[in-house]
């Protein structure tokens, strides 16, 4: 087995009209192993795997979504996407893009130390055959 270095920061905005711990909650949701802290308009919090996330995602079969989104933004060792704040509060992972929603999205910046962004991206989200992930290793 693999053992992945990655640090993931995950940051929120929080608007006046929304309550702190409910944004909490649209991550922990997504990221059960966050601690999101609150700090000047957003929760911010540090997490050093994906597997809560990865797991949602095998889950809601978007494994080729998630592939998608992760690769258009690689640069290097580091990826990025947004996610609706609303559908993480219910539990589901719903890809922002476009414009963001008018109370901001989750944002989440993937900086993969060891051993590369592509195989950690094939461990989060594999790739699929006929919807069903394929083992590469």
């Amino acid at each position: 087995m693999t053992v992945y270095s990655v640090d993931v920061v995950i940051t929120a905005p929080v608007n006046d009209t929304e309550v702190t711990a409910r944004v909490g909650d649209a991550i922990t949701n997504l990221f059960p192993e966050a601690d999101p802290t609150h700090r000047e308009g957003e929760l911010r919090a540090e997490v050093h795997t994906m597997d809560g996330f990865s797991a949602e995602l095998h889950r809601a079969e978007i494994l080729d979504t998630a592939r998608s989104v992760f690769f258009d933004t690689l640069a290097g060792e580091r990826f990025t996407f947004d996610l609706k704040k609303q559908a993480a509060f219910e539990g589901r992972v719903n890809f922002a893009v476009g414009e963001p929603a008018e109370l901001g999205d989750i944002h989440v910046e993937v900086t993969v130390r060891d051993p590369d962004a592509e195989a950690y991206i094939d461990y989060v989200a594999p790739p699929t055959e006929d919807g069903k992930p394929v083992d590469t290793e």
